[in-house]
């Protein structure tokens, strides 16, 4: 997907308040690893998150995301009932029915011209949205639109800890659950529009896909319960990795050397380092979430821009390639000039 006429207003993130430390984690555990014979400090070792957050008890993915929708669209400065068509992302929904995005629409006081559905496809779901609504504007069918995602680990890291706590638990079990502990919870909206409307805006260049489903095994999860092949799925992400980075250099004509910033969906430590190491991409240049949010999900790419930008770091005129892999497996990395 290619786009001549589509732009970034903004971008906006909300942290979630509380932290929950890994040591405090291993702590919990401590019973179970040592019965196992698995190091006390593997968590922070392994991920290199040393911390994530978690909201307040009973906060609702809608409501995290209508929180982050806000500050994107008071950002952008425009009246929100330009807006087209509102697009929730989270993997964490409110209700099976009706959609998290329905409510984040009543939330917002969006008009009813403006269409909103769920949208969701694991980790890769943001960058999946800014694919949909960026062809949406393209067409002329909408002039505005926005993205949002709330993500909450409260009741998956709760439920997990609660389960590896068992004097039954065995090892195969405990290391397939082990990737629910990296989980954060955060909350992130952005605002695209026709690049005609906003000459200021930041140009949407365009992205390439890649699917290799038949990975779709190695990760399963719902609200409470996540079972991972770790291993696995590592190694299956970096093959496509590849494949998609090829395609990208080709479409969009990427090198490693004139992108200025990396926007990268992150696991963990060894996921960053690994992704970076076989692209050749200099770690500098990737904004680091993981060791104090851990893995937000979807929300993770908006998450890691928006943070960047409130450093200071981007710059207008700069070049910033979207790297996002989601379970299943699939590929995106898109690039927007800033």
């Amino acid at each position: 997907m290619k786009f001549e006429n589509v732009s970034v207003l903004s971008v906006a993130h909300v942290d979630a308040p509380h932290r929950v430390t890994s040591e405090e984690i291993e702590k919990q555990l401590a019973p179970t690893m040592d019965r196992l014979g698995i190091r006390p400090d593997l968590l922070r070792n392994l991920s290199g998150i040393m911390e994530r957050r978690v909201w307040d008890e009973g906060m609702q993915p809608s409501e995290v995301a209508a929180m982050a929708g806000e500050k994107a669209i008071e950002a952008a400065g425009i009246d929100r009932s330009k807006l087209g068509i509102l697009i929730n992302t989270s993997v964490c929904r409110d209700y099976l029915e009706p959609s998290t995005a329905c409510i984040a629409h009543a939330e917002l006081g969006l008009p009813e011209t403006c269409m909103n559905f769920d949208l969701g496809n694991a980790c890769l779901g943001f960058v999946n949205g800014m694919d949909m609504v960026g062809n949406l504007i393209e067409r002329g069918q909408v002039d505005y639109a926005i993205l949002v995602n709330g993500e909450t680990s409260r009741q998956i890291t709760e439920a997990t800890i609660k389960r590896m706590q068992d004097p039954e638990i065995d090892e195969t079990s405990f290391r397939e659950q082990f990737a629910s502990l990296t989980l954060g919870s955060g909350a992130a909206a952005m605002v695209l529009g026709r690049s005609d409307l906003e000459p200021d805006g930041h140009t949407f260049t365009g992205s390439v896909n890649l699917a290799a489903t038949q990975h779709c095994r190695l990760c399963a999860g719902n609200i409470d319960h996540m079972v991972t092949k770790t291993r696995e799925l590592l190694i299956a992400g970096m093959e496509l990795a590849v494949r998609t980075w090829a395609r990208a250099a080709e479409a969009l004509g990427w090198t490693v050397d004139t992108i200025d910033h990396f926007i990268v969906h992150q696991v963990s430590k060894v996921h960053t380092e690994q992704m970076a190491g076989i692209l050749g991409i200099d770690v500098s240049k990737i904004f680091r979430l993981y060791p104090d949010y851990g893995n937000i999900g979807p929300a993770g790419v908006p998450i890691a821009l928006s943070k960047l930008l409130e450093s200071g770091k981007l710059e207008r005129g700069q070049r910033v390639a979207i790297l996002g892999i989601g379970s299943g497996i699939n590929c995106t990395m898109a690039e927007l000039l800033w």
